[in-house]
């Protein structure tokens, strides 16, 4: 289990990583327009992880992926960043990272109702509380940040759910070379985005603005996006959707001292209780006799007792990659709804 708790550890790095996106963003709007900024914000994300050369021993994508990578691109790079961008230029910088909280039950909700996902009753527990504690934060009215048009919050609220769908396609994906999947993600999505803002008439105001965010890309969107494919590996689509509800936090967080917004006591209250959701979270264990029904898939792993096949001819060095079938396998052990547990309860 030493491998789970490296996962919470990423995966947190990711939602703090893409929570401090939102008030920064928020900066950089009046001097270019959302879909500019979104593209650019790709690119950076992109462009960045060009100087990181991919692993040898992952499993690359193939052609059988396309329809899900497309629809990945499409629902979180094409639709989602320029629904959240045009949202934060209608409310302000802590409201917009506060509705971001909305992303972690969209997830969750999907992985288990449609993707075949489970979360045991203290996990349930655990995730029901980082995002009561994202929602005890916003609690506090008008007089912190919950004011702004109701389109800016739905566009928002849409973004979210844009994210939700991109994260459950990206647990299918999570197997596979997470930094092919990063490449063609984001600058498929930098040039749709980039595209647009030239047919709509937006502009980026200066190089600084563009530097900016390019910047931001490489850090808010493409390490973080890194970190959070590597740790949805190990975790499954809904625990990592429960910790990234710790994103919107950290960007309420910094939007008190960036952009002057004001806090209440609330926002510590929130914090407490998604803290202490995490720590529940951390601390939960899934075990029980379970059966692994034949599965034939290609990805990155090592001779553990998921993995008893043999190879032809010389051993492979591990971990390798390449298409193996899993036969039949009943046996017990602390597990997470990854890509080898995906049985009924």
């Amino acid at each position: 289990m030493d491998e789970r708790r490296t996962g919470i550890l990423i995966g947190l790095a990711s939602a703090l990583l893409f929570g401090l996106g939102a008030p920064v963003s928020k900066l950089l709007l009046p001097h270019a327009g959302p879909l500019p900024l979104a593209g650019l914000l790709y690119l950076g994300g992109g462009a960045a992880f060009f100087l990181v050369r991919r692993s040898r021993t992952e499993a690359p994508l193939t052609r059988a992926d396309a329809p899900i990578v497309a629809g990945a691109v499409l629902a979180g790079a094409a639709l989602a960043p320029p629904l959240m961008l045009w949202g934060l230029t209608r409310v302000s910088g802590l409201t917009g990272s506060l509705l971001l909280n909305l992303e972690a039950p969209f997830t969750m909700a999907l992985a288990v109702a449609v993707f075949g996902e489970h979360l045991s009753r203290r996990e349930g527990v655990a995730a029901a509380m980082i995002v009561a504690g994202g929602a005890i934060v916003g609690a506090h009215g008008s007089d912190g940040g919950l004011a702004g048009s109701a389109l800016g919050v739905l566009a928002i609220a849409l973004a979210c759910l844009c994210w939700a769908i991109d994260n459950n396609f990206n647990a299918r994906l999570s197997m596979k070379d997470p930094v092919q999947l990063l490449r063609i993600k984001m600058l498929c999505a930098g040039a749709l985005n980039l595209a647009a803002a030239a047919i709509f008439g937006q502009r980026v105001q200066g190089m600084r603005v563009a530097a900016g965010a390019l910047l931001l890309g490489s850090l808010s969107y493409g390490l973080s996006f890194l970190l959070y494919t590597r740790a949805q590996r190990v975790l499954g689509a809904a625990r990592q959707g429960a910790l990234f509800a710790v994103a919107p936090f950290a960007g309420a967080a910094l939007a008190i001292p960036l952009l002057g917004d004001r806090a209440s006591l609330s926002d510590l209250a929130g914090a407490v209780v998604m803290a202490a959701g995490v720590l529940v979270l951390a601390r939960a264990r899934h075990g029980h006799l379970h059966t692994h029904a034949p599965l034939t898939h290609d990805h990155l792993h090592t001779h553990d007792a998921h993995h008893r096949h043999t190879h032809e001819g010389t051993v492979e060095q591990e971990p390798h990659s390449h298409l193996h079938t899993h036969g039949a396998l009943t046996h017990e052990h602390p597990h997470v709804s990854d890509a080898h547990h995906k049985h009924r309860h």
